[in-house]
């Protein structure tokens, strides 16, 4: 398949929908670390809303029979009380700007499903890692590899997270599964995390010391808001809990990869390609 190119509400797909039985969604507009449109939410929802609408009527015309749509955690919302998980059922709370546009793309997708017969299911994972990982987690491998010291040995949040390897998975078995029609799914491994623990099994995994030393939590969490970092503060420290237990009822679906393994398989690739 040729390259589409930009990605918005008046993409052509017709040649590449052509014969397709199901479409897999990934692309989109995501964390913008240096924003640069004039309106931010503007130009989301042109890619991510009305550029995935378009994408789904077209291919509801070609005769797609399933269309999957990789949504985000952060549509439930961006933390969850100490021993709560998000679930389906949870009323969304969506908190920026990226949320929300998921969060609308999802509204439309259902509608469209509803009017054209075009079965449609949307995944929401949290932070998803592997090889070639970018953004935060990269850092935070880049820091261990680095042996840079962390005040992070004692943290004790919980985190869902997914490993690749478990994400792509369930996309593949949301493809044809007939009970995944029309249906929501949160993933995640299986296995909730504090920061702490992260650090030392990726340190484990990258055969690096973890080199934590214990800042009380509420102490990190001040530093980071007097240093205009309250998002680093919340995403370091605060507890995001994923219940995947529909996937599991509804499917017969289950994480192929543990923790360590999904671990080791993202430093390993970080020594080979990323190390630096």
């Amino acid at each position: 398949m040729s390259a589409i190119g930009d990605i918005g509400p008046d993409t052509q797909w017709d040649k590449a929908l052509a014969g397709v039985k199901a479409v897999v969604h990934l692309a989109g507009r995501v964390h913008v670390m240096i924003e640069t449109a004039s309106d931010s939410l503007a130009e989301f929802r042109r890619v991510n809303v009305a550029g995935t609408l378009n994408l789904a009527r077209q291919a509801a015309e070609a005769g797609v029979r399933r269309f999957v749509f990789l949504s985000s955690i952060k549509v439930n919302g961006e933390e969850t009380a100490a021993g709560q998980f998000f679930t389906e059922k949870d009323t969304p709370a969506p908190q920026d700007a990226y949320a929300l546009s998921k969060w609308e793309a999802e509204q439309g997708l259902l509608q469209l499903a509803a009017e054209t017969g075009m079965e449609v299911v949307i995944i929401r994972p949290p932070l998803v890692y592997g090889p070639a990982v970018k953004g935060n987690f990269f850092a935070m491998m880049r820091w261990l590899a680095r042996g840079v010291p962390l005040p992070l040995g004692a943290i004790h949040n919980q985190r869902s997270l997914v490993a690749l390897d478990n994400l792509v998975d369930l996309i593949i078995t949301c493809i044809d599964h007939p009970a995944a029609a029309n249906q929501i799914f949160l993933v995640s491994d299986g296995e909730e995390l504090s920061t702490t623990e992260l650090l030392l099994r990726t340190a484990a995994a990258l055969n690096r010391p973890a080199r934590l030393f214990p800042v009380p939590q509420k102490i990190v969490i001040a530093g980071l808001r007097c240093l205009g970092k309250a998002d680093l503060a919340q995403r370091l420290c605060g507890s995001l809990q994923v219940d995947s237990g529909k996937a599991r009822r509804l499917l017969g679906w289950l994480p192929p990869v543990g923790v360590d393994e999904g671990l080791r398989k993202t430093a390993q690739y970080f020594r080979e390609h990323q190390w630096s």
